[in-house]
């Protein structure tokens, strides 16, 4: 529009300078040229002007046009590095471990996971069962996190027709899931439950005839399996079979029956001890119009094994999360134990738990040395006590002569005290008895005979008990003669010790 207005400008000045340069006679002819001839000269300026901005406006439109694809490309070029680097960043992921938990940065299962990170949504999920980055690679599975299911994908999911064959286990499938043997091993001992189903569509094509089997499945371990339903047997049987409403109730499975139908069996297998199943068998099938058709659900685990109280073993620890291998104090029968837990392996592979020894746990010292300076020589009741030289945990009342066990456990007790015979007899006896609540356990007694001067005797008493928290434990004078007394002349020839040996666990 500037360029325009300009032109318009110079043709006014043009023709006022014409206007001023000619004669009147030649005036009109002259201006009439020259306005023709300024008028092409405007109109050819301004289609010049309009075609070069019309050309430069497309211009910077490719140029704009140009950039958002090279953006674009350059945006896709950032996405594929993302999921590269997130790919990598779950397979490092996988092989950290934590240094002070000694656990695995990746969840072990999808219930784990959820309580990790409760925004996760239900879909494919990386986890590793076995925890320990020295372990298997971590594996692709599927998490319903409303139900906390852990789904293993595998090869054989859907409908497969095993074709015509005659003979037992002429068709062999061979399953191979997203996960190996060994982590899934490890997913049913974290599980609390695990199981997959099976479906078999049959025309004419029996699991079993005349005691002959022609279908067959094998366990985690290769072992061919029978059953078609429910937990581990040796029994040949269908989910039919065990509700007792299969179509011939004399068979155990449908698809055994004669009849000229189409029949299935589906049952779930829920034995996680000897799932997945590896290997689908099946057979006489070699009639045409026989048929079948088998459908293989995923290994699935839900739940977890609880471990409730203070760890008892490598397998209750390794369930609860730790994974670096090392030495561990856990709860035995009734003392501290001490173990090597091997990590690297799994619960059921030779050399996970090593047994250590007991672990030396009080959960406070007990023990006690106390003394008498001056006699005593009176029967059934307590001996009392007027020096402490130790009584670490005061469970020994010295006024009362009684000791208190402050907690369950083993415990020794020793004493050792002086019987004097000053008089002149044929027996002289000395007897002093260690009662439990007041039930005599054992006594030490001293005897002397034909005693003509004063003499001294040491008598000793020695006992290893099971006490229980609150028992209480004393001496007394159960037996004695006429002028024997428990001597003590301030010397402390009197002793009374004890302390706690084992302290048993109660939980």
């Amino acid at each position: 529009m500037i360029a325009i207005s300009t032109v318009n400008v110079r043709f006014v000045v043009l023709l006022l300078l014409s206007w001023s340069s000619i004669s009147s006679a030649d005036a009109t002819l002259n201006l009439e040229d020259q306005l023709r001839t300024l008028t092409q000269n405007y109109m050819q300026f301004k289609e010049s002007v309009e075609t070069n901005f019309e050309a430069k406006f497309h211009q910077v439109e490719d140029k704009n046009r140009q950039l958002e694809e090279k953006v674009i490309r350059l945006e896709s070029k950032v996405q594929r590095l993302e999921l590269v680097i997130a790919l990598r960043e779950n397979t490092v992921a996988s092989k950290r471990v934590d240094p002070l938990t000694g656990r695995s940065s990746i969840p072990r299962t999808c219930r784990e996971a959820r309580l990790a990170d409760p925004s996760l949504n239900s879909g494919m999920h990386w986890i590793d069962p076995d925890g320990q980055g020295v372990g298997d690679d971590p594996i692709y599975v599927h998490c319903d996190m409303t139900t906390d299911t852990t789904s293993v994908p595998h090869d054989s999911e859907g409908p497969m027709d095993v074709g015509h064959c005659a003979d037992p286990g002429c068709y062999s499938k061979a399953v191979t899931y997203n996960a190996s043997l060994r982590q899934m091993a490890a997913l049913a001992d974290l599980s609390g439950e695990c199981h997959q189903s099976i479906k078999y569509d049959c025309f004419f094509a029996p699991f079993e005839l005349d005691g002959i089997a022609f279908s067959w499945w094998n366990d985690k371990d290769g072992s061919a399996k029978f059953f078609w339903a429910g937990a581990n047997t040796d029994v040949h049987t269908c989910q039919c079979g065990i509700d007792g409403n299969c179509v011939e109730s004399f068979m155990k499975c449908n698809c055994d029956s004669a009849a000229p139908e189409q029949l299935v069996d589906s049952g779930v297998i829920n034995d996680k001890e000897i799932l997945p199943i590896t290997r689908l068998n099946f057979g006489r099938t070699g009639q045409e119009y026989s048929s079948g058709v088998h459908t293989l659900g995923r290994f699935e685990c839900t739940g977890q094994v609880a471990v409730t109280g203070m760890p008892t073993s490598c397998e209750d620890l390794w369930r609860i999360g730790h994974t670096l291998s090392g030495f561990y104090s856990v709860k035995g029968l009734k003392m501290v134990e001490s173990v090597y837990c091997d990590f690297s392996k799994l619960p059921n592979e030779a050399g996970f738990q090593k047994w250590i020894g007991y672990d030396d746990v009080k959960s406070a010292p007990v023990y006690f040395y106390v003394q008498r300076n001056s006699a005593f020589n009176t029967t059934n009741v307590p001996i009392p006590f007027q020096i402490s030289r130790l009584n670490i945990g005061n469970a020994m009342n010295l006024s009362t002569g009684k000791f208190t066990a402050p907690v369950q456990g083993t415990y020794f007790f020793s004493f050792t005290g002086h019987a004097q015979f000053p008089t002149s007899s044929s027996i002289l006896t000395l007897g002093v008895g260690l009662y439990l609540n007041g039930n005599f356990i054992g006594w030490g007694v001293v005897e002397e005979y034909n005693t003509v001067n004063l003499q001294e005797t040491p008598l000793t008493l020695q006992s290893t008990l099971n006490l229980q928290k609150g028992d209480e434990i004393w001496l007394q004078i159960t037996l004695i003669s006429d002028g024997v007394i428990l001597f003590d002349n301030n010397d402390n020839w009197t002793h009374f010790t004890g302390y706690i040996l084992e302290e048993e666990l109660i939980f």
